[in-house]
């Protein structure tokens, strides 16, 4: 039997993702309430959300909010925000989440819940270089996570106007492991939208697939300023990116992660992705904090757990450090 009452559902975080997911939930039906701030926020309540996929142009009007007291309790919240936001955002969340709320962090990189739910010798444990001195941990109880690994590329060029040229793909896991009826109905949810998504037992496998293309891609892509297609396919940084690959596929093996490709088909659908900046690439170039200690730094540290060294991985987040720091930020000439 169908719930008569729609879902309370909330992004947090207005950026290239949060407006894909809420373009396309609100399209579909679902009434959805977003955080946004600034310019952002005002833009969303003048214009909506301008959206242009490989379905065409989706223009919604949403409900947005700069205070979550006002937005109150939820029954989803979406947290689609910059990995270095987290520690200043989470704290401020607890108006919108309940006994029951399910939160799906829509994150890039090694999340702060990598541990959470397995048994084993890193029970318990935490991942430094995302949680340093647990503060995220503490901020939210993690049984409201449901963890997600997303697989939308999209730019925006405005406050609320997004394009993407890719398929969407989201995937929901436990962090347990289960397959759990609050998974489903978030699957279900997220289907009914008109973006793929998937339900697995293995959430972490996602992950790292996610990580390896995350890794491989954007810190290098800051010393370069290269394209995917340019990353993945000259000779002369597929090297690089080579290294990088194995580096980081050790690391996953370590921590029993069953990866689906093999590194040449991977290098091909890299390449495949076309002239596309990866989201690195246009923080930089906006000058915004860039995502290398959840997408580098928490992965060498787990390289480290299991006494495996990243030198190369090490090297380029060092230079991709060293170009972002204050005052070598530069916007491209167009």
């Amino acid at each position: 039997m169908l719930n008569p009452t729609p879902l309370r559902v909330c992004i947090a975080g207005a950026g290239a993702i949060g407006c894909t997911l809420a373009a396309r939930l609100v399209e579909s039906g679902q009434p959805v309430s977003l955080l946004a701030r600034g310019k952002t926020l005002t833009a969303l309540r003048g214009n909506g959300i301008q959206l242009t996929d490989l379905d065409g142009e989706h223009r919604v009007h949403v409900s947005a909010s700069d205070d979550c007291r006002k937005l109150g309790e939820q029954d989803l919240l979406f947290i689609c925000t910059k990995a270095p936001a987290l520690a200043g955002l989470l704290p401020e969340l607890a108006p919108l989440i309940g006994p029951d709320t399910v939160v799906v962090p829509v994150v890039n990189g090694v999340p702060w819940w990598y541990f959470h739910g397995i048994e084993g010798r890193f029970a318990r444990h935490r991942v430094e270089a995302v949680d340093p001195g647990g503060t995220l941990s503490a901020s939210l109880d993690l049984r409201h996570i449901l963890g997600c690994v997303v697989f939308i590329t999209a730019e925006s060029s405005a406050p609320g106007v997004v394009r993407s040229n890719n398929p969407h793909l989201m995937i929901f896991g436990e962090p347990n492991g289960q397959m759990s009826e609050r998974l489903e109905r978030v699957r279900a949810l997220i289907a009914a939208s008109g973006i793929e998504a998937r339900a697995t037992e293995r959430i972490r496998d996602q992950l790292w697939t996610k990580i390896i293309a995350n890794l491989t891609s954007n810190p290098l892509s800051v010393v370069t300023g290269a394209t995917l297609e340019q990353l993945y396919g000259q000779a002369e940084l597929k090297t690089v990116v080579g290294k990088i690959l194995q580096e980081t596929l050790l690391t996953a093996a370590a921590y029993g992660a069953r990866i689906q490709f093999d590194p040449q088909t991977f290098m091909e659908l890299g390449a495949g992705m076309g002239a596309v900046r990866t989201s690195m690439l246009q923080d930089y170039e906006q000058g915004r904090p860039l995502e290398l200690a959840a997408i580098g730094d928490a992965v060498v540290e787990l390289a480290g757990y299991q006494g495996l060294a990243m030198p190369t991985t090490q090297d380029i987040l060092a230079l991709a450090r060293f170009r972002s720091a204050p005052g070598h930020v530069h916007s491209p000439a167009h």
